[in-house]
């Protein structure tokens, strides 16, 4: 077992180090491969097939075996690195140490957004976009989206999702009212609440953290990290509240065949939510 630490606890070496990995990761083109299977298995609401990964009550196991799987890829590398997660509630602005040129470099440019500090930036040749939606081959952030701004999401917002003592509710999608995973996830009802703390996080970090492909930007990484560690602290408060819904829907529903319940196995791993429940038997949190 392994330590997930807070970001701004991480010494000058252990950045290092995990920068370090993660462009050796990059350049064995393993890194483009997980970029690709994020994308593959963002299917929104109204697309067919099988929903493992976004709106979706799978969102946090899935995610959980996709992190466990970059982090075995990074630890094949250096075996001391983990990933940090990013607490969004109290690192909230581009002065963040997150941002530093010897950690994930800052915001873009004006005009095309290119990030041109840190060593994920294109100009240092280690970081080619070659898995994305639009044309662009090099990193993009659009920290805090000036020209609109939009605040990171709060302890209260966060404190407010962590008290629902209900997992998921039907009908199990982006649309669902309460429920601590969409009230995390953060598909909202409109207006200023569309998007909610973790998607908002993405929003608010801007460029390539918006879409499928969110994982071009290495802060994905640390972000689900977070994601990952506020399921846990779910968990903890609501002992007796499990994963929902607990078995396969009947075929007369219409997310029949496209949701996981916690004994279907999720692709493109074969396993099942019910197998991801408890992370202490691979890395705790400091």
């Amino acid at each position: 077992m392994y330590i997930r630490k807070n970001q701004r606890d991480l010494t000058r070496t252990e950045k290092k180090r995990l920068v370090d990995a993660l462009l050796q990761v990059k350049r064995s083109g393993k890194y483009d491969e997980f970029v690709r299977t994020h994308g593959q298995y963002y299917v929104p609401d109204a697309e067919e097939g099988p929903r493992p990964a976004h709106m979706t009550p799978s969102f946090f196991p899935w995610h959980r075996r996709f992190l466990l799987e970059f982090e075995r890829a990074l630890q094949a590398v250096d075996s001391g690195v983990s990933i940090p997660y990013w607490d969004w509630t109290a690192d909230r602005t581009p002065a963040s140490s997150l941002w530093a040129e010897d950690f994930m470099g800052g915001t873009g440019r004006t005009g095309d957004r290119q990030v041109t500090t840190g060593p994920f930036a294109y100009a240092n040749g280690n970081w080619r976009i070659n898995s994305r939606i639009t044309d662009g081959t090099y990193l993009t952030r659009d920290l805090g989206r000036p020209s609109d701004p939009i605040a990171l999401p709060t302890r209260a917002e966060v404190s407010r999702a962590l008290s629902d003592p209900v997992y998921d509710t039907a009908p199990w999608d982006s649309t669902s009212v309460g429920g601590f995973r969409n009230t995390i996830e953060g598909w909202g009802t409109g207006g200023a609440e569309r998007w909610v703390n973790h998607n908002r996080v993405h929003r608010w970090v801007g460029g390539l953290m918006v879409g499928a492909t969110s994982p071009n930007d290495p802060v994905f990484w640390l972000h689900h990290a977070f994601i990952d560690l506020l399921w846990t602290r779910w968990q903890r408060a609501h002992p007796r509240s499990g994963y929902l819904p607990r078995r396969r829907l009947p075929a007369s529903d219409p997310q029949a065949g496209r949701i996981f319940s916690l004994d279907e196995p999720m692709p493109p791993w074969d396993v099942k939510p019910s197998q991801l429940m408890d992370h202490e038997r691979f890395y705790r949190y400091a």
